[in-house]
């Protein structure tokens, strides 16, 4: 009766364990799987084409630095019950309060031009005009954040996040490709890169936008705010702590995928097959594949690519609404209905409109545009990243939550792996043969 009794109790307690779980997950899960958005996929996509599996290790790096800079935004907005915007602003004063709004709103916004790049190129997988595709998403996004209620746009989010594994079978079809090398090769890109041209300003440019899709000022202030609009507290840390590594994990897995399905079908192709987007490599994939999964991989690679774009219009337009609706002291929640929030839904609605529209601009360079967004965010991320840090050693603010030493000694290691590579790129734009000549 002891044993039963107890293992009555532990169920009980899992059980219990389990329904809070799910009461809090969701923050991390969104902001992470939203990294994944359409930017992030054609950088994969195209490192893949590039670089076949060389690339991968990265990942084993860019997951847990991810994870790290996340949690402390969840540590930040329980404690403190504030946007990260109006905690800049609390603690540094207004120049640096205006400044991170600046470099958070304009990289927001060349973010958001990426998804919509994407979302209209996934339309024409589809045969549908790039004016439809705008007008039609930037309605569903209005939609999705007006029924007054966090709880309503967080569920229908992770529903959205869900579509963002169709890669994984994409993936495994195009393992069996006639020129793939095999899963050793695969677990080879973990352990053993090979870049038979070396270290060059390219591959450093590569580098740069694969981890500027991982990480990005725009996590940072979405989840804070999306932490303290859910209204969670300080006891719920160690769920949304679960919350974060989960989403860190699945990015990163999605990630992986992507570059194994485009290097498997693409890199390793006689000859190789060098694409400059997502479109192309769907394309690609159909004659390459086993009957009958090519055509299917496509059509995956189609809606990887718009929920990709959709989800990350939906994140990054809601940061900058929360962030500007903290700083001017306007109501700034999605539990608010546009009567009682008008400007915090203005916002969002200008900044989906103005970005949608340059990719209507006939003869624009969208993928030029894409890979350089990742390098700019990549660039302007230390600002946020040292923002960040600074508040969470602020031991008034966040007494026993704050930084622990081990936890600094991890964060200002990922700055300044940050700074370097920023620095590295910059020497690569300025003098191109430093890097041929050191290799």
């Amino acid at each position: 009766m002891y044993w039963l009794s107890k293992g009555i109790h532990q169920a009980g307690r899992l059980r219990r364990r389990s329904l809070l779980f799910l009461a809090i997950l969701g923050p991390g899960i969104i902001t992470m799987v939203a990294d994944n958005d359409a930017g992030g996929i054609q950088t994969y996509a195209v490192t893949g084409s590039r670089y076949g599996f060389s690339f991968l290790w990265v990942f084993l790096i860019l997951i847990p630095m991810a994870y790290c800079v996340q949690e402390m935004t969840v540590r930040l907005g329980a404690v403190t019950k504030r946007g990260h915007g109006e905690a800049i602003f609390d603690a540094f004063g207004p120049f640096w309060g205006w400044f991170s709004i600046s470099d958070l709103a304009l990289v927001n916004w060349l973010t958001l031009v990426t998804e919509y790049i994407g979302m209209v190129e996934a339309g024409k997988i589809f045969h549908i005009p790039g004016i439809v595709t705008y007008v039609v998403v930037t309605g569903v996004l209005m939609a999705v954040v007006m029924s007054g209620k966090y709880w309503t746009f967080e569920k229908l989010t992770l529903l959205f996040c869900v579509f963002n594994l169709v890669y994984i079978p994409a993936a495994i079809w195009a393992m069996h490709t006639p020129d793939s090398p095999g899963w050793g090769e695969v677990a080879g890109g973990f352990y053993n890169p090979k870049f038979p041209s070396g270290v060059d300003a390219t591959l450093v440019f590569f580098l740069m936008a694969n981890i500027g899709t991982t990480i990005t000022p725009w996590q940072i202030f979405f989840q804070q705010s999306a932490v303290v609009d859910k209204g969670m507290e300080v006891r719920d840390l160690k769920f949304g702590k679960m919350d974060t590594f989960v989403g860190s994990f699945l990015t990163g897995l999605v990630a992986i995928f992507i570059i194994i399905t485009t290097g498997a079908a693409l890199y390793y192709h006689q000859p190789p097959i060098v694409v400059e987007n997502v479109t192309q490599a769907a394309d690609a994939l159909k004659p390459l594949l086993p009957a009958g999964k090519g055509e299917w991989a496509r059509i995956l690679f189609g809606i990887g690519l718009f929920d990709a774009g959709f989800l990350g219009a939906l994140c990054i337009s809601l940061s900058t609404s929360w962030a500007v609706g903290e700083v001017f002291g306007w109501a700034h929640s999605l539990n608010k209905s546009v009567r009682d929030a008008p400007w915090f839904y203005v916002v969002y609605l200008l900044t989906l409109g103005t970005a949608g529209a340059v990719v209507l601009i006939p003869g624009a360079p969208l993928v030029t545009i894409t890979m350089f967004v990742q390098v700019v965010a990549v660039t302007l991320l230390p600002a946020s990243l040292l923002a960040l840090v600074l508040l969470l050693n602020d031991k008034g603010t966040m007494g026993d939550y704050a930084n622990t030493r081990w936890q600094n000694i991890v964060n200002w290691g990922i700055i300044f792996f940050v700074v370097l590579m920023s620095t590295v790129f910059a020497i690569s734009v300025l003098f191109p043969e430093f890097l041929k000549s050191g290799s």
